[in-house]
């Protein structure tokens, strides 16, 4: 038996190619994923390891750290003091007190260099020698004043900077033009992980980023013969004991960064290995219909081995070793191909601008055994009913050559089955709609799983009147090509649905994707165009905040008639907070357009509070109503309600005059400024605007559609990776569609021969073939974009309390691309399979078994 199932591996080794490729994609997919996270986290581990050699203990400001530009943290108890105490213990060899934040530099061409916080600003702490052993420069010197700045060796490489060059960059408030004083090299995490490092004289540093005499963060290195831990102990006493200062050994710090990066690499592998899963799924069909229709093909081979001795074990043994051939040999080679996989993916990191090190390739052996164990596992599996079916066919039976009719309690069995798996996931998906938010999450998921699995099973019932639909068009377009190609389709159920299935589940993810990213970037778009009246809206894009003292250029700026910033601030009301947005009363109506649905704007000029409809709920208020708050400053009032407006993600849960909120705030929080033209938006206003805000390459002036296309931007970015993701899983779904195709034609070869011999030729034989094909392909992409559609649905309900205005909309042009491009690729897919039944010889044919 062993002998023989080699032989019938080896025997169909076409046939196999394609089921072995399937198994090959996803298990490299696999491989690659695991190769590619676990040498990103070495390469980090490396680069963090390195940047705490050369200290022993770090006290950090955990407040200052998260604070930045424009942030209204209190001041840091780490002084000059403190730094000065620890360096004087008998354990430290040497301290040093570093400051660091956010800093905007721009390229010799006014560009913005990197994304959001790829530029890291710090300072330069030169010990006794003069150097900084930190950062040794490499070319030049440190900076020693307020006009000079080191740059990293990265980014200068990069975009040409060299020792002498006047740079533009932007902390807070104005462009500030200094001169590049050296160049240095490091290890920080910064730099490594893709970002830049821009180095400051102390003085300059704190200036920009804390206060004259402050740190966020003070190392220390220990003497010969002091440890980490004794150092640690001598330290202590010095610190300031408040909740936000955090002493830790280099040790510790090591250990906690590698924490996060495996946390950081965990969420990365798992969303790859997830996409590998879907393909390795859509494999399973695939894998699973080729067993079947070979099985289908050898059944007088069982029947005799079954009539000659074999039992039914013995069968079922020789189908899953052929199995296990395949998922082996395919699991090896996927594995060698995942390592490639996992060092591309490197290199295009690289090339994006990280410098994330290529040169540290890492395959644990726990990458082997898992791509070894999924190959081999998915596909014995895919193989298990069909050899569990082969070894149930009656001697006699098989032996006539006649195929095995499913019994009609079967397909009883069957559709009852799927109509209460789809039944049950329809109602679980309804109730978690209905539910919405973190607690629908669960029953739309389990009831996604329901409806995909159940349509599965009905797929055989479902194609006879589907596929019914298009019979007449076929037979009026093409005869009677068309005419045999739909009773090819619904002639064997069960094959026509495991080709569409594994098309079925590709259409389905990427249908839903694009409804729901459709639908966000609708309500974006609704966002943006229904509560803007504003031309342009200036926001900055590394702090948070634009800064107050910008304003006086933009009100001077030609072509502005009314401008208002966006002043966030948080108030408590009723034990809880209440989000308020500061504007400007005056302007209001120029710059904003809230869809009220009680009271009025005008309310804002009394003083009062507007509320988005969504609170005024929950929180039981209308128009009229009064709300006891505590300003940020400690002071208490009660507002009173003056208008409720629909939800809007640009101007915020609730609107307050400025002049109430601003002598109550500690520092104005302008995350937005709204700008009204004199002639509209205008290209003479964006650039008035810029030269008010000095080129400040921090800043985005944007008009509605660069606002909206900013808004959309990560949405897309997300779409088109996981698109990209997906495009796994239809390869192996087109595969899939050769594969059935193929060896469908040799199973009907006797029917081929006929057909030729009453009379049809050969185009009319590929165009048959090639129908059947598009017929099978534009069915499971039908069923794809269907239920695609409505779990997209069930997804915008869920996150309907998330973005306001958000509802679903069907992007009905690429939901038909996706429906046409089934039916190219069912076209394409077909093209060897039709060429392989034309050239079929007519007496071959009619003779064949």
């Amino acid at each position: 038996m062993y002998r023989t199932a080699l032989r019938n591996v080896l025997a169909h080794k076409g046939r196999l190619l394609m089921t072995m490729l399937a198994v090959l994609l996803g298990t490299a997919f696999v491989a690659g994923t695991l190769v590619f996270s676990d040498s990103v986290g070495q390469s980090f581990k490396d680069s963090i390891s390195s940047n705490y050699d050369t200290i022993s203990v770090q006290v950090t400001d955990k407040t200052a750290v998260q604070g930045g530009p424009n942030s209204t943290t209190p001041d840091t108890p780490l002084t000059q003091a403190v730094l000065d105490r620890i360096a004087a213990l008998p354990g430290a060899a040497s301290a040093r007190g570093t400051v660091s934040g956010f800093a905007g530099l721009s390229d010799p061409h006014g560009n913005l260099i990197g994304s959001q916080g790829a530029t890291e600003g710090g300072n330069w702490v030169p010990d006794r020698t003069g150097q900084d052993s930190q950062y040794p420069m490499l070319q030049g010197s440190g900076p020693v004043d307020g006009h000079q700045v080191a740059i990293d060796q990265k980014t200068a490489t990069a975009h040409g900077f060299k020792v002498g060059d006047p740079v533009r960059l932007a902390v807070n408030g104005p462009v500030l033009t200094m001169t590049v004083s050296g160049i240095f090299s490091t290890t920080d995490p910064q730099v490594t992980s893709g970002g830049s490092l821009v180095l400051f004289d102390n003085a300059t540093a704190q200036s920009l980023y804390l206060k004259h005499g402050e740190y966020d963060t003070i190392q220390a290195t220990a003497r010969p013969g002091t440890s980490q831990e004794q150092l640690r102990a001598q330290i202590v006493p010095l610190v300031p004991h408040v909740s936000t200062i955090k002493t830790e050994t280099a040790v510790q710090l090591k250990a906690d960064q590698a924490k996060q990066i495996a946390s950081a690499t965990s969420g990365m592998r798992t969303a790859l290995l997830a996409f590998a899963g879907i393909a390795l799924f859509v494999g399973i069909f695939l894998i699973s219909n080729t067993f079947t229709m070979l099985i289908a093909q050898r059944t007088r081979e069982l029947a005799l081995m079954r009539a000659i001795g074999a039992s039914r074990r013995q069968i079922t043994r020789s189908v899953l070793l052929e199995a296990l051939f395949v998922g082996v040999t395919a699991s090896v080679v996927g594995l060698g191909a995942g390592v490639g996989i996992g060092v591309a993916l490197q290199a295009a990191i690289g090339s994006m601008g990280s410098q994330i090190s290529t040169s540290v390739l890492v395959v644990q052996p726990s990458t082997v055994i898992a791509t070894l164990l999924t190959g081999v596992v998915v596909t014995v599996l895919a193989a298990l009913l069909p050899a569990v079916r082969a070894s149930r066919v009656a001697p006699v039976a098989a032996m006539r050559g006649a195929d095995q009719p499913s019994t009609q309690r079967n397909l009883i069995v069957r559709n009852t089955i799927g109509l209460l798996l789809t039944g049950a996931g329809l109602v679980l998906v309804l109730i978690g709609a209905h539910v919405g938010g973190s607690s629908g999450r669960l029953p739309v998921a389990a009831g996604a799983v329901g409806i995909m699995v159940g349509v599965f099973v009905l797929i055989p019932l479902l194609s006879r009147p589907v596929i019914g639909l298009v019979g007449p068009l076929l037979s009026g377009l093409f005869g009677i090509s068309g005419k045999l190609a739909r009773q090819n389709a619904v002639r064997n159920p069960r094959r026509t649905a495991a080709t569409a299935s594994a098309l079925t589940v590709g259409v389905t993810l990427i249908s839903a994707l694009t409804v729901i990213g459709a639908s966000i970037t609708h309500a974006i778009d609704q966002q943006v165009t229904q509560n803007m009246k504003a031309d342009i809206a200036i926001s900055s894009q590394l702090a948070p905040n634009v800064s107050p003292t910008l304003l006086p250029n933009i009100a001077r700026a030609a072509g502005v008639a009314a401008y208002s910033p966006l002043d966030q601030q948080y108030l408590r009301a009723d034990g809880g907070s209440l989000t308020v947005v500061g504007m400007d009363a005056d302007s209001f109506d120029q710059l904003a357009a809230p869809v009220m649905v009680g009271g009025g704007t005008a309310a804002l000029k009394q003083g009062q509070l507007l509320i988005d409809q969504d609170h005024a709920t929950s929180d039981h208020l209308s128009v009229g109503s009064s709300v006891p708050v505590t300003y940020p400053d400690g002071s208490r009032a009660v507002l009173t309600v003056g208008g409720i407006y629909q939800n809007s993600d640009l101007l915020g849960p609730s609107l307050l005059s400025e002049s109430v909120l601003a002598p109550h705030t500690e520092a104005p929080a302008y995350e937005v400024v709204l700008v009204k033209g004199v002639d509209g938006d205008t290209q003479a206003l964006r650039q008035a605007l810029k030269d008010a805000t000095g080129d400040n390459p921090l800043l985005n002036v944007d008009d509605k559609k660069a606002l909206q296309q900013r808004f959309s931007s990560n949405i897309n970015l997300l779409l088109d990776v996981m698109y990209a993701l997906l495009g796994m899983a239809v390869i192996i779904a087109v595969l899939g569609v050769v594969n059935t195709l193929a060896m469908s034609v040799f199973e009907r070869k006797r029917e081929i021969g006929m057909l030729r011999a009453i009379g049809l030729d050969r185009r009319g034989i590929k165009r048959m073939v090639r129908l059947e094909s598009v017929v099978i392909a534009g069915f499971g992409a039908v069923l794809g974009v269907a239920i695609g559609s409505f779990l997209a649905w069930a997804a915008v309900q869920l996150l309907h309390g998330s973005l306001s205005g958000l509802t679903t909309t069907l992007p009905y042009g690429q939901l038909g691309a996706y429906v046409l491009g089934a039916a190219l690729v069912g076209l394409l897919a077909a093209l060897w399979p039709a060429r392989r039944a034309a050239r079929l010889d007519i007496l071959e044919g009619v003779t064949s078994d």
